[in-house]
C-alpha cells in the first residue's frame, strides 16, 4: 500500500479535475448568474453588494477589520492543527495517535490546494443557485497591485482583501472534513481517507457553502440562517461522519472490549483550543471588527459554558460521576450549538441553546449511539451533527430582529437542516460505497489490530 499512495493521490486529483470540469461545463454564464442574483431577495438586511469582486483603492480597505479577520483565520486554522488533532488523538487507543494527528495535518494540507485550485470559487463566486462560477479558478483575478494602490475585495467583504477572505473560508473548509474523522477513526485506510476527503470537499462541502452563504445560493434565497457554519460544517461534517459508520461497520471488537482513550489530558488541551479558536469560527464570521462580532463572541462564550455544564450534571445525576470527557464534549457540543446563531442572537438565547444541546449530545453519544448500534469511534455524528441540527432549529426560534435585522423562522430552518442532511448523507454514502469497491476504504483485521500508527505509517509512540 505504501508503494501505491502517490498513485493512489494522483488519482484522486485526476477524479476531482473531472468533478469540477463537469460541474463548470453546466455552470451558467457568470454575467448572467450574477443578474440574477441582483435580482433576488436574501436573508441579508446590509445594503446590496456588487455580485461580483471589486478592484479598489487600498485607501477603501478597513485595517481594523483587517487585522480582526488576519487573527480570526489564524485562530481558525488552530482549531484544526493543532486543536482537533489533539482533541482526537487523546481519544483514541494509543496505537491509533499518530494515524489519528496525521489524518487532520494531512487534510489540512490538501483541502489547501483544493481550495486554491477550485474550491473557493465554487462555493464563493456568483453562479448558479447550486454552485458558483470560475473566476477564481486557481485564484486567478484575485489582485494586489502595489504600484497602483489597488487590490481586489470580494463582494461578501467589502473592507477586506479578497486574499485575506478566501484564506479565511479556507479554513473552515479544513476543519469540515477533518471532523469527519472523528466517526471512522481507527480503521480507514490513510490512501482511502485522502481521497474520500479531496472528493467530499467538492462534492459536498463546496456545493452546500454556496447554497447557503452565497447571496445567490438556493438556501440563501429562502432566507436559512446560518452565521458561521451550523448546517454547512457541522450537519454537513456530521451526517458525513454517520454514512461513514454504516459503510466502514464497527470496529474489530466493538462493544467486546474495552477501548478507554489513550490521553484525555491531550482531548482537554484539544477542547481548550478548540474553545479559543472558536472565537475566530463565530466572531471572526462578522467579516468585521463590529458589535455584532463583540455579541456573537459574547454568545459563544455563554453558550459553551453552558453546554459543558449540562453535560456534566446530566452525566453526574445518571452515571454518579462527572468525567473530564464529559465536560470536554459538552463544551464542544455547545461550540457547535451557537454557531449558527451567534450573530443572529442574545446572551440569554445562547445560554438555552448550550443548555440544551449539552443534554441533547449527551444522549446522542450514549443512549441513540447504543439504540441504533453504530460505532461512531469519538462521537462525530453524535456531537456536531445533533448539535448542528440543535444549534439550527433552535436559531430559527430565538433569531432577534434588534442583533441581526432578520427574524428567524422554524420551518425555513428546518427546511435547510433537511436539505443538508439528505444531499449530505446521500453523496457521502456514494462516495464512500465508490471508493469501497474501487481502492477499499477499510484496513485488514490484521492492520486495525496492530494499530494504524503501524499498519499505515510505520511509526509508533513508545
Amino acid at each position: 500500500m505504501h508503494k501505491t499512495l502517490p498513485a493512489l493521490v494522483f488519482f484522486c486529483v485526476l477524479s476531482l479535475c473531472a468533478c469540477a470540469t463537469s460541474a463548470f461545463a453546466q455552470a451558467p454564464d457568470t454575467a448572467s448568474a450574477a443578474s440574477a442574483a441582483a435580482a433576488t431577495p436574501t436573508a441579508d438586511a446590509a445594503p446590496p453588494a456588487p455580485s461580483e469582486p471589486q478592484l479598489i483603492g487600498i485607501d477603501k480597505i478597513s485595517a481594523g477589520d483587517t487585522a480582526w479577520m488576519l487573527t480570526s483565520t489564524a485562530l481558525v486554522l488552530m482549531m484544526t492543527i493543532p486543536g482537533l488533532a489533539l482533541f482526537y488523538g487523546g481519544m483514541v487507543r494509543k496505537k491509533n495517535v499518530l494515524a489519528t494527528l496525521m489524518q487532520s495535518f494531512a487534510i489540512t494540507c490538501v483541502v489547501t490546494l483544493l481550495w486554491w485550485i477550485v474550491g473557493y470559487s465554487l462555493a464563493f463566486t456568483p453562479g448558479s443557485a447550486w454552485l458558483g462560477g470560475t473566476s477564481r479558478l486557481w485564484m486567478n483575478g484575485m489582485t494586489f497591485m502595489k504600484d497602483a494602490n489597488k487590490l481586489t475585495v470580494s463582494h461578501l467583504a467589502l473592507t477586506i482583501p479578497e486574499t485575506v477572505y478566501a484564506m479565511f473560508q479556507l479554513t473552515f473548509a479544513i476543519i469540515t472534513p477533518a471532523l469527519i474523522a472523528g466517526a471512522f477513526a481507527e480503521r480507514m485506510k490513510f490512501s482511502a481517507m485522502l481521497l474520500f476527503v479531496s472528493i467530499w470537499s467538492l462534492v459536498v462541502y463546496a456545493p452546500i457553502a454556496h447554497w447557503v452563504w452565497e447571496p445567490s445560493g438556493w438556501l440563501a434565497v429562502k432566507g436559512v440562517l446560518d452565521y458561521a457554519g451550523g448546517t454547512v460544517v457541522h450537519i454537513n461534517a456530521g451526517i458525513a461522519g454517520l454514512a461513514s459508520c454504516i459503510v466502514l461497520g464497527k470496529r474489530v471488537g466493538y462493544g467486546k472490549e474495552a477501548m478507554p482513550p489513550h490521553n484525555l489530558v491531550l482531548t482537554l488541551i484539544g477542547a481548550s483550543l478548540l474553545w479559543v479558536g472558536w472565537f475566530g469560527f463565530n466572531a471572526g464570521s462578522a467579516v468585521a471588527a463590529d458589535g455584532r462580532a463583540g455579541m456573537a463572541m459574547a454568545a459563544t462564550q455563554i453558550a459553551t459554558a453552558a453546554a459543558a455544564l449540562a453535560w456534566m450534571f446530566t452525566e453526574w445525576l445518571i452515571k454518579g460521576k462527572p468525567s473530564v470527557l464529559g465536560i470536554a464534549s459538552g463544551a464542544v457540543a455547545g461550540l457547535v450549538a451557537i454557531t449558527p446563531a451567534s450573530g443572529f442572537v442574545g446572551p440569554t438565547p445562547a445560554v438555552i441553546i448550550g443548555a440544551v444541546a449539552g443534554i441533547a449530545c449527551f444522549f446522542a453519544a450514549t443512549s441513540l449511539k447504543n439504540a441504533f448500534g453504530y460505532d461512531d469511534s469519538l462521537d462525530a455524528f453524535n456531537v456536531h451533527g445533533i448539535g448542528g441540527i440543535v444549534g439550527a432549529l433552535l436559531t430559527g426560534v430565538f433569531a432577534s430582529k434588534e442583533i441581526s435585522g432578520v427574524e428567524g423562522s422554524l420551518l425555513t430552518q428546518l427546511w435547510g437542516v433537511g436539505s443538508t442532511v439528505i444531499y449530505g448523507f446521500i453523496t457521502s454514502f456514494i462516495i464512500l460505497k465508490l471508493i469501497d469497491v474501487t481502492i477499499g476504504l477499510r484496513v485488514s483485521e490484521e492492520d486495525e489490530r496492530v494499530g494504524l500508527d503501524i499498519s499505515q505509517h510505520g511509526e509508533k509512540i513508545e
